[in-house]
């Protein structure tokens, strides 16, 4: 799948949005890939995340005995990655601000891990999701995401596969450009939600 032809799916699924927004980073930009939305549509999520699990096999060539995603955003995709590459997967919430395993779930000890989110910015939470996967046993060899909005920047600590990789410029708070400072910002991530 062609960068134009991810962006494609994006923009059918009305998921590539253009204003003012706040990202879970706190960071803001002027353009955010809404996953959820793209997800949504089950054959869509299903043909963006055969080809990342084709691309994580082509870069790779590694076996993994599980996918872990960090909730909210890597669930979906997580899942279906997981489905792809025909390996269990399951996902960290946060709980008191920190990545923890919860539901029953759990992670054989050394079991090879492919760590899987929805959009890496920064790579905050992908890093923090890694540490919880250490933390609980497992070994994590690599990192993939739909979307690496940073232009391959981002740091992860292991090699990140992702499916497009974009250059999006993110502004801190206090240095908006002018023509963002006169567009109200919107935060359409879910790491703010309370249950």
């Amino acid at each position: 799948m062609t960068d134009e032809e991810v962006l494609d799916e994006f923009r059918a699924a009305g998921a590539l949005l253009e204003g003012h927004f706040i990202l879970s980073s706190g960071l803001h930009s002027t353009r955010y890939l809404q996953c959820a939305r793209v997800m949504m549509e089950a054959a869509r999520g299903e043909r963006l995340c055969k080809a990342l699990a084709e691309k994580i096999i082509d870069k790779v060539g590694r076996l993994f005995d599980l996918v872990v995603s960090p909730a909210m955003g890597g669930v979906v995709v997580g899942y279906e990655v997981g489905r792809q590459l025909g390996i269990p997967a399951l996902f960290m919430e946060r709980v008191d601000g920190a990545f923890a395993l919860r539901r029953g779930f759990e992670i054989p000890e050394a079991a090879r891990c492919l760590m899987v989110e929805d959009v890496v910015t920064t790579g905050l939470s992908s890093r923090e999701c890694i540490a919880a996967i250490e933390e609980a046993g497992g070994i994590v060899e690599a990192g993939a995401s739909l979307v690496d909005r940073s232009g391959g920047e981002a740091d992860i600590g292991v090699p990140l596969i992702s499916l497009v990789t974009l250059s999006v410029p993110v502004f801190a708070p206090d240095a908006l450009p002018p023509e963002l400072r006169d567009i109200p910002a919107t935060k359409p991530g879910s790491r703010a939600l309370k249950a």
